[in-house]
């Protein structure tokens, strides 16, 4: 069910390419203001200790207009991240009938959100926030956003033969007759509706099924085949998955990342690494390393991080003569290890899903990512061979003032650990004037960041944080539809009962099991949202300390996003190094199975995650 289609940039689509340009700007522009918003509103409260009570409010609704948006664009360029192993298996008469099955089921669940946003909308028209703002003004540009994301899906539903048209339409009719024929005849031989949502699920997310719609869309086989709740309350699930002044950091942090490759910040901290270390033995795979740690201590994405490192290293490893499978195998695996830096976007999702301290997360993932990185590094010097002179990697472009670039990261890294351990602001305000720092030195210090330049950037980073808060937004409906079949209490006592008879050392290695597994068939965060909040409140009444367990998640959770053959980050690291991911599986397994080792031994020494956040007093 993989919705792959020429994207709506084209000339032949001129009214739907007319409204993506809107899209974007919709979205880049609920970006700004939000970042307006929060920045004003931290420093009334500093400077004038004048707090704006209605800053938070307006700022969530910004975000979640803004999200919608963002993901309508992406859907329109086919950047939705989905599982494309099995259907890849198929003959290509099939998978062009599976294809637009999925293009059809994505336009149903779009309007589908789209209607009952707007429905919503309408219901709570008077209602009031908190603060005196109106509720409507969170749910209409949900709608509207949700609208555009309906026009994009349509139009690359019609854009297929005829024939593919019709045969996807009668394919999913007949599955929609059958069970009802089935209901009306036997109903009491009819699967349970959790059953069928299940079935659903995992039959679209293997049939490549954009993670993001299968999520929502086996919330809605269970609202549907129930048929007692209103189709609004999945429209109010899916927003309060993202209305939280929290997820904010997500899109701020993601954005730091793109200003950060515009502003020229990345090519100089890269090419300084390049000269210090990177004609030691396997000096360009241990550059590679600490890019990734240094990147990651800056911007939230990893996938942000793995462009901006690979666009540079991947090129040089080629003109080195280096395997580039291997390479991009070591970036992905520097990625895994990356989860555990602050800030990243999953440390802050886990920390919101499961009520804990994100601050306390960030601090208690340092010595975790030491770890893995030490042993990533002494593996790319033991492997390593010394460059030979004419295979030295010269720089692509004379780059002036490389210490000024390595200075303003670690200005911008000390002012985000800094901001967490004073408490001057919060995890989304630090993000926010992270924002602010990065443009300042792009536009003012290296003069790089033009008017143009930054605008893309936001554009990007509305696009690219579109697309997870979708995937937050549906595993909150899936996740609501959980709870009302009270699954978190019965995997909470199976676990429990399991621990009892076992020890807390079969809950650990089963979660981590879990998450590795669920990591690689969902993206990151969707594997996050769910099980977070099942597996958190098991381990803290099996005295382990939360912390721990939520960086032992995290990290599991990154190892099986990057694990062959479905890991979705390890084929976004292979678009990014141009390299067919066959020639990654070897060497990544390497990698992997060394990460996991480090994971083992950071899981059952609890001291390597706790003893940071104990020191700063978390």
């Amino acid at each position: 069910m993989s919705v792959a289609a020429p994207t709506l940039e084209s000339g032949g689509h001129r009214i739907t390419a007319s409204l993506l340009a809107l899209s974007d700007a919709v979205a880049a522009i609920l970006l700004a203001a939000d970042l307006l918003v929060v920045c004003v509103s931290v420093l009334l409260r500093f400077l004038f200790n004048a707090p704006v009570e209605w800053a938070d409010d307006v700022a969530r609704g910004l975000m979640v207009g803004s999200s919608f948006f963002g993901a309508a664009s992406a859907l329109a360029r086919a950047e939705n991240l989905g599982v494309a192993f099995f259907i890849d298996m198929l003959p290509s008469s099939p998978r062009r009938v599976v294809d637009s099955m999925g293009a059809l089921l994505v336009t149903v669940i779009a309007f589908y959100v789209a209607f009952n946003a707007m429905k919503m909308g309408w219901l709570t028209t008077g209602q009031t926030s908190g603060s005196g703002l109106p509720l409507e003004w969170t749910f209409y540009p949900m709608g509207a956003g949700a609208l555009f994301m309906t026009v994009f899906a349509l139009e690359i539903f019609c854009a297929r033969p005829i024939r593919e048209i019709v045969a996807g339409i009668l394919a999913v009719g007949l599955i929609a007759g059958f069970y009802l024929a089935w209901d009306f005849l036997a109903p009491d031989s009819v699967p349970s509706s959790g059953t069928l949502m299940l079935i659903g699920f995992f039959i679209t997310l293997f049939g490549g099924l954009p993670i993001g719609f299968a999520l929502a869309l086996a919330a809605l086989i269970f609202i549907w085949v129930e048929g007692t709740l209103p189709g609004v309350i999945f429209a109010q699930q899916m927003a309060r998955g993202i209305d939280n002044f929290v997820l904010l950091a997500i899109p701020f942090f993601i954005l730091v990342g793109y200003l950060m490759e515009a502003n020229g910040m990345s090519v100089r901290l890269i090419e300084l690494l390049q000269r210090a270390v990177g004609r030691m033995r396997g000096g360009l795979n241990v550059v590679m390393v600490m890019s990734m740690v240094l990147f990651s201590g800056i911007s939230g994405s990893k996938m942000a991080d793995v462009a901006a490192v690979g666009s540079v290293l991947i090129p040089a490893a080629r003109r080195s003569k280096q395997n580039p499978g291997g390479a991009v195998a070591l970036l992905a695996a520097s990625a895994v290890m990356a989860e555990a830096i602050p800030p990243c976007i999953n440390l802050i999702i886990l920390g919101f899903v499961a009520n804990l301290s994100i601050g306390g997360l960030f601090v208690a993932g340092l010595l975790p990512a030491g770890l893995m990185a030490l042993a990533l590094i002494v593996l790319s010097i033991i492997l390593g061979k010394r460059p030979e002179p004419a295979a030295e990697v010269e720089p692509r472009a004379e780059v002036s003032g490389l210490w000024s670039g390595a200075i303003a990261s670690f200005g911008l890294i000390f002012m985000i650990f800094f901001g967490f351990k004073s408490g001057f602001a919060t995890a989304t305000e630090i993000s926010a004037f992270a924002v602010v720092y990065a443009i300042i030195v792009g536009s003012i210090v290296f003069r790089e960041l033009s008017f143009k330049t930054a605008a893309h950037s936001f554009v990007q980073s509305a696009t690219r944080s579109g697309l997870v808060l979708f995937i937050v937004a549906a595993a909150q409906s899936l996740a609501f539809v959980l709870t009302l079949q009270q699954v978190p209490h019965a995997v909470g006592d199976l676990m429990l009962s399991l621990s009892a008879s076992q020890g807390t050392w079969l809950f650990m290695l089963l979660s981590i099991a879990v998450l590795i597994v669920m990591g690689s068939v969902l993206e990151g965060a969707a594997a996050l949202i769910i099980f977070g909040p099942l597996l958190v409140p098991v381990a803290v009444k099996l005295g382990i300390d939360p912390l721990h367990f939520g960086v032992v998640l995290v990290v599991a959770m990154g190892i099986g996003l990057f694990a062959p053959p479905l890991g979705l980050g390890l084929y976004g690291a292979c678009l990014i190094g141009n390299v067919p991911i066959e020639q990654t599986v070897k060497p990544i397994l390497g990698y992997l199975g060394l990460l996991l080792l480090c994971l083992l031994v950071i899981a059952f020494v609890p001291a390597i995650s706790t003893a940071l956040p104990r020191a700063f007093g978390y």
